[in-house]
């Protein structure tokens, strides 16, 4: 029993690290947001997304205005993490200034130094507390 629930443990693991990884990603980026740091939130993002950017500037003048609560986050909670045709989606809850929650999904890429975010989608429903 015990060996049974040490394997687990160890399977687990990797899991648990990509899950930590990715979180660390997209906090990295809100907090880049938060400081109006544009040129490290780039960072954060894609070959792709950078491409159709071109420049930090753009890319975060489409941020703040796009995405007020990604721009000026409050509280950030990390939700499922899931594979969805054969992409990693990671769900945010996010608070905006207002205290409104909002859920984003995160397409995540693996990168040559760890994850990048591939696409943001904005999902429909809003809650109303942080």
């Amino acid at each position: 029993m015990r060996y049974a629930v040490f394997a687990l443990a160890v399977l687990a693991a990797p899991a648990f690290a990509q899950e930590a990884e990715i979180a660390e990603t997209i906090n990295g980026q809100m907090e880049a947001f938060r400081a109006e740091d544009v040129v490290t939130a780039f960072t954060f993002a894609s070959p792709t997304i950078q491409g159709i950017f071109g420049t930090p500037e753009n890319f975060g003048k489409m941020v703040r205005e796009g995405y007020p609560m990604v721009w000026k986050p409050g509280a950030v909670q990390m939700m499922e993490l899931r594979t969805v045709a054969g992409a990693l989606w990671q769900r945010v809850r996010v608070a905006d200034s207002g205290g409104r929650g909002w859920y984003l999904d995160y397409r995540m890429v693996p990168g040559p130094k760890g994850w990048l975010i591939d696409a943001v989608q904005l999902l429909p429903m809003q809650d109303l507390g942080a």
